[in-house]
């Protein structure tokens, strides 16, 4: 795993009631016992800006990619086409679905309006600490008394501080200004997705 995330770190930071998991029989069994989902299975994400795909009420599995998209019409799969029709899709970004290929543990970004995917994270350690970085400026930013144009340089000078740290390591979350992690940190940048209850959102500049 690229990045060192565990259960206690990230409950640390959120409170054992903001993480969410997904359990283990919700997973195919190629793909139930392998780093990436046991990672889902224990340390979780935190929930708001990333959304974890609910596992179906019947089958109580999650769904597979060839069940959301037509692969063989999405560019940019980067020669793992084949098979990836059977990866399960573990979450929801933006507009994207988010699938975890099993074998080389990376998360793969599905977008159904652009028929396109791309490889979003190394591994799944990538997409915990991305989730907990920026979830966690959106829960602790603070707008001060330096006035609303001073305070939005300093938030964008956060945002930026999580695409050079999180690039040094993982350079596929923020390798372009077309990925959808790239995105929501303009959008946070811009002082949108902030809750309403969070010291930015109660700021008249959130």
């Amino acid at each position: 795993m690229l990045f060192d995330v565990s259960r206690s770190a990230v409950s640390r930071v959120f409170g054992e009631d903001r993480l969410a998991t997904l359990p283990v029989s919700a997973f195919p069994a190629s793909a139930a016992d392998t780093p990436g989902a046991r990672l889902l299975q224990t340390v979780g994400v935190p929930t708001g800006t990333l959304h974890l795909r609910e596992p179906d009420e019947d089958s109580k599995l999650l769904p597979l990619v060839r069940d959301i998209v037509d692969v063989e019409d999405f560019e940019g799969l980067e020669g793992a086409t084949e098979g990836a029709g059977g990866w399960p899709v573990i979450g929801w970004l933006l507009s994207a679905h988010l699938a975890l290929d099993p074998a080389s543990g990376k998360v793969y970004a599905f977008a159904p309006d652009e028929e396109s995917a791309r490889g979003l994270h190394t591994d799944v350690s990538s997409l915990v600490h991305v989730a907990l970085r920026f979830q966690r400026l959106l829960d602790e930013f603070v707008f001060g008394d330096d006035g609303e144009e001073a305070g939005f340089a300093r938030l964008e000078r956060e945002v930026e501080r999580v695409r050079e740290e999180t690039g040094r390591v993982d350079p596929l979350p923020f390798r372009d200004d077309e990925t959808v992690w790239w995105t929501v940190g303009d959008e946070i940048a811009a002082g949108q997705r902030f809750m309403g209850d969070s010291p930015a959102g109660r700021s008249p500049y959130g």
